[in-house]
């Protein structure tokens, strides 16, 4: 299962990697985890961060590099994410 400690907090299109990550993880505006991958057609609601790793390390074969958590501030959604300091109520 993919490691949080080997994921970086980074945005999917960072120039960390030579190729954007497949999938974000982070958390939406009640809490819950979500993953979504890049082009928003696989991923999902989890009640922890455990299951989101797990869901998306399967997904991409354990590779670390297709992973990436959202950066500190930011929150998900099923349409991507926003800053926290968006102004959103």
């Amino acid at each position: 299962m993919a490691n949080v400690q080997h994921l970086q907090r980074r945005s999917a299109h960072s120039l960390l990697s030579p190729a954007p990550a497949r999938f974000i993880i982070g958390r939406d505006r009640r809490g819950s985890w979500i993953v979504q991958d890049r082009e928003g057609l696989v991923g999902g609601l989890f009640r922890n961060e455990a299951a989101a790793l797990h869901f998306a390390a399967e997904e991409c074969n354990h590779n670390p590099a297709d992973i990436c958590l959202a950066p500190e501030g930011a929150i998900l959604d099923l349409d991507g994410f926003t800053p926290a300091s968006s102004n959103l109520h």
